[in-house]
């Protein structure tokens, strides 16, 4: 069983920068591929960002490519997404999401199915 914590979010402005954390207990994350999937109101999920479990590989949805970086610190049992340019739609529930799966594709890393343990989610709001 692995929980997920996340941490960092908060109302910023337009143009602005958030990083949020996300700290695994219960089992260790380095063989897991991690996830930040975010929900805005009225909207489906969706994964903005993944990281497979070694780090060597990331994806990102294309409305953030450039402005969001997805890192991970397995010693510490920690991902980070480093939120840059920050627009109003970015604002949602952001999620921390756990997979244990090894491999490297994309079609599975943007698919919310992949993953099996959730963290509570945290909110970050873009003020215009």
């Amino acid at each position: 069983q692995v929980q997920l914590v996340e941490s960092g979010g908060g109302l910023v402005q337009a143009g602005g920068s958030l990083r949020l954390s996300c700290t695994a207990s219960g089992r260790t994350c380095s063989s897991y591929a991690m996830g930040w999937v975010r929900q805005a109101p009225g909207k489906e999920r969706e994964v903005v960002a993944a990281i497979i479990w070694s780090g060597d590989s990331t994806y990102y949805t294309d409305s953030v490519k450039g402005r969001f970086t997805i890192s991970r610190d397995n010693a510490k049992n920690t991902v980070y997404l480093q939120m840059n340019s920050l627009k109003p739609e970015d604002t949602a529930v952001y999620y921390c999401a756990a997979a244990a799966y090894l491999g490297e594709s994309y079609s599975r890393l943007r698919s919310q199915n992949l993953y099996t343990y959730w963290g509570q989610g945290t909110q970050v709001t873009v003020s215009s």
